[in-house]
């Protein structure tokens, strides 16, 4: 996994949620992917029935839960056929796979769906290490957190483990940075690098936006 920050361009935010046409997104999913991938849809939107009216933790267990179990890791070489593509989330549900930024990505959209707000949610990119010493090697990775609160310590949605720890508890992951809809930020810490209009862009977030708001988002 290889994400690059650009710097140097203007990265215009657009809002990661909207009014969704889950019409259009079902029609967007079976063009694509075929009648098989309805099953797998429904039980997506039965997903967001579900705990839309829940709190933020129920919402974001069954979520996490969700992605974790239903879909299966892959390098994106095998999936996609390219050394890096962020997929959409009708694109990990249609192929029932997808490598760590498409869990996180998933996760994202569909807590957003679900009601939670756009700035308790960043995806971060991580060095993950691959061994328990301190000099173990690490790896490029990305997950998903939540703040409760702007100062809280963020809880870690990741496809590695399936519960959701504190970031303190997480000691195997060090913070790069992290971004939103809303900016691109220090680590996981609140200061921001590149606001929502400044000198900075994640091309490939910026893209994946735009593709997902084609879908139906």
């Amino acid at each position: 996994m290889a994400a690059a920050l650009v710097v140097g361009a203007t990265w215009v935010a657009q809002s990661a949620i909207g009014a969704t046409d889950f019409d259009r997104l079902l029609a967007s999913i079976t063009q694509r992917w075929g009648a098989g991938a309805t099953p797998k849809f429904n039980g997506w939107r039965n997903l967001l029935g579900a705990v839309s009216a829940a709190q933020d933790p129920e919402r974001l267990k069954r979520v996490n839960d969700f992605f974790n179990k239903q879909t299966q890791f892959g390098e994106d070489t095998v999936i996609w056929g390219q050394p890096d593509y962020w997929a959409t989330p009708l694109e990990t549900l249609g192929r029932s796979a997808g490598d760590c930024e498409d869990f996180a990505i998933a996760k994202y959209f569909t807590l957003r769906e679900a009601g939670v707000d756009a700035d308790k949610l960043r995806l971060i990119y991580v060095r993950a290490k691959t061994g328990s010493t301190d000099s173990a090697p690490t790896q490029a990775h990305m997950v998903l957190a939540y703040y409760a609160q702007a100062e809280s310590e963020p809880l870690v949605l990741d496809n590695l483990i399936g519960d959701i720890r504190p970031a303190s508890r997480r000691p195997d992951l060090v913070p790069v940075f992290s971004f939103n809809a809303q900016g691109i930020f220090s680590g996981a810490s609140n200061k921001e690098i590149a606001p929502a209009v400044g000198a900075g862009r994640l091309s490939r977030w910026e893209d994946l936006l735009k593709r997902v708001r084609a879908e139906g988002f």
